[in-house]
């Protein structure tokens, strides 16, 4: 909140008195009123779920250069765009690859011409028995493969059919909503739940990892699912991501454990996005 200060003629020191009671007491009455939710506000402040606000437009100038680690559905999720959308604006085709240096227009500007060379998107494809692949190291010897009825699987978390939505979404972890969510702005984009250390995080619904990991500022470990064309679903503040990109998975499979990197206690945030854009997850989730 900012102020504009009044300038009063020396000559009416009362009535410059009576001004600024009456300015006093407007700040009182403003300041009386506390804020939506009463949480407190790390990066992504915690609004009241205000469904009448416009809805944050994606960022429409300007440019961004790729970095290492940066994948298209990555940055579309940090700049408010469909990544379908954002492909088509930069002349990116299927299957969607960026590289390390290549230039993102946000405006109507001509994208230019970008060499072959591409680095940075996802391609690891998640085994059958859900292992993470090891990168083979020089001068080791291979691994001995474990026995045969030592095969794992993806770790699933059944759950009954009540407890999922009739379009087939269920909650990514159990506990109390902490922080709903707020379409103003930089309000909060989500919802926050409340979990224990480690509390195993669940995939909402089937999809394919399209980012896990830290680059997004304000999300910590963070893990992106992408559902469809359309959907795509965020999980934030992570102590440990147990998939990787390209890996795909199912409702209910663990995909991280509960923590608090990037933000100041243990919580999951969780946002979906439909056509980039954010909505609340608590229209699409069971009700409890």
């Amino acid at each position: 909140m900012s102020f504009t200060a009044i300038q009063l003629p020396n000559r009416a020191s009362g009535a410059r008195s009576l001004l600024s009671g009456l300015v006093l007491s407007a700040l009182l009455s403003a300041c009386a009123s506390p804020p939506p939710g009463g949480v407190k506000v790390v990066d992504r402040s915690h609004g009241g779920g205000a469904s009448q606000a416009p809805q944050r437009q994606p960022v429409s100038s300007g440019q961004y250069k790729v970095q290492r680690g940066d994948t298209l559905y990555s940055i579309a999720f940090r700049f408010g765009w469909d990544w379908k959308a954002l492909a088509a604006r930069n002349g990116i085709t299927p299957p969607y690859l960026i590289r390390v240096g290549q230039v993102i227009r946000f405006d109507g500007a001509q994208p230019p011409s970008q060499p072959p060379v591409v680095v940075t998107a996802p391609s690891v494809v998640a085994p059958p028995s859900g292992n993470r692949p090891t990168a083979p190291v020089q001068n080791r010897p291979a691994p001995t493969p474990p026995p045969a009825s030592a095969k794992t699987t993806p770790s699933v978390t059944a759950l009954p059919p009540s407890q999922r939505s009739a379009s087939g979404w269920l909650w990514p972890t159990n506990g109390p909503v902490i922080g709903r969510f707020s379409s103003n702005g930089s309000l909060n984009k989500g919802i926050d739940i409340a979990g224990e250390l480690g509390q195993p995080v669940l995939a909402a619904s089937d999809g394919s990892v399209v980012y896990a990991g830290s680059g997004l500022r304000g999300y910590g470990e963070l893990v992106i699912i992408k559902h469809s064309d359309t959907y795509v679903s965020a999980y934030g503040h992570n102590r440990r991501l147990l998939v990787q990109e390209g890996q795909k998975v199912k409702a209910g499979q663990k995909i991280a454990e509960m923590g608090s990197t990037g933000t100041d206690q243990v919580k999951l945030h969780f946002e979906v996005r439909r056509q980039g854009k954010p909505v609340d997850p608590l229209q699409y989730l069971p009700r409890r």
